[in-house]
């Protein structure tokens, strides 16, 4: 943002970012002037690199538009934190895109206000990243996960509402120790004062988190890191569906075909590995199996009823497969051009 832009017209640019049109009327009793000053600071903006578009009639007012460049953007505090959150933890698995974004991170934390560095900072020194396959859930606010860190970080207890799993709600009590980001899900790692033991607790179910100025001594976390603790409780945890298998395959090629959870796969040496699956949703399971080949019928074991939704998702696959099949021998007799995968299936020309 260039340095010299009145203090009027960071205001004026801020509300054309909030809303599709305004009329020059609205914008000039917005921010207490004349008409006549609007349209010159519409022009400034217009100068220093911003699509300010005008229209005209009944309907008539300004709005930001698409440019050819990008101008300089105006955040408020909890855009310009959620945005280096983003930059920081976002990039993982994303081909390409890691030395643009640590460009792009340079550039914003070079002009944060030194408040907000400080919040960045914080998030970013508590938390850790744990890859858990097709998680989805809820969003987390920001101002929790910056409030939960700065107590994890200064070693302070908080206080909180929590609404468990089963839906019950009430005050709990805990020495955090760390968040973990899951897929979308945000987790707090801590110490229950009251249950005296170590939880984890989804962050999207907790509210009104409150510092209580009581500092404490960190205690020794049961797990090598907050990450592998949380990824311990998941796996743990009781689930509708299991699957139990030997796969002919290392265990780091099955962990990274399945990507499985820590535990999950165990080496039995060189060459083969078991592999543990649970989830509540079979699907899961279902697309994890179809990157693995399995071993002997026998060492297949897991919950009956998933084998009705294994089923269905083997028909699906087969019905995708006839239709190929039928659409390449049409082409054939057609003599319509193609080319064929190894194994002799037909893919028709386009």
């Amino acid at each position: 943002m260039p340095q010299d832009l009145p203090a009027r017209m960071l205001r004026l640019l801020s509300l054309l970012q909030t809303r599709r049109t305004w009329s020059g009327t609205e914008l000039a009793e917005r921010l207490g002037v004349t008409l006549r000053t609007i349209r010159r600071d519409i022009d400034r903006l217009r100068d220093l690199g911003y699509p300010v578009a005008g229209t005209t009639g009944q309907a008539g007012g300004y709005r930001l538009a698409a440019g050819t460049a990008l101008p300089p953007l105006l955040l408020d505090d909890e855009e310009a934190v959620a945005i280096a959150v983003a930059l920081r933890t976002a990039t993982s698995g994303v081909a390409g895109i890691e030395e643009t974004a640590v460009r792009a991170l340079a550039k914003l934390e070079q002009v944060l206000p030194v408040r907000l560095r400080h919040h960045v900072a914080t998030i970013q020194a508590t938390a850790s990243a744990l890859p858990v396959p097709w998680s989805t859930g809820p969003t987390t606010d920001p101002s929790t996960l910056a409030t939960l860190a700065a107590a994890a970080r200064d070693h302070e207890v908080v206080t909180f509402t929590y609404r468990s799993s089963a839906g019950t709600t009430g005050p709990r009590r805990a020495e955090p120790y760390g968040l973990v980001a899951a897929g979308p899900l945000w987790y707090l790692v801590g110490y229950d004062t009251e249950r005296e033991e170590w939880r984890i607790f989804r962050v999207d179910r907790l509210t009104d988190p409150a510092p209580t100025g009581r500092r404490v001594t960190p205690r020794e976390l049961p797990a090598t890191d907050p990450a592998a603790y949380v990824a311990q409780r998941i796996a743990a945890a009781p689930a509708r569906y299991t699957f139990r298998a030997t796969v002919p395959a290392d265990a780091a090629t099955v962990r990274a075909r399945t990507h499985s959870l820590p535990g999950r796969v165990q080496p039995l040496d060189e060459h083969t590995s078991t592999l543990d699956l649970a989830a509540d949703d079979p699907e899961h399971i279902a697309q994890q199996l179809l990157s693995v080949d399995l071993g002997p019928e026998d060492s297949i074991h897991g919950t009956p009823a998933l084998a009705f939704h294994l089923e269905q998702a083997g028909r699906r696959l087969l019905r995708a497969a006839d239709a190929l099949t039928a659409t390449a021998e049409a082409d054939r007799a057609c003599g319509t051009s193609g080319t064929t995968e190894p194994g002799g299936t037909h893919v028709p020309g386009r």
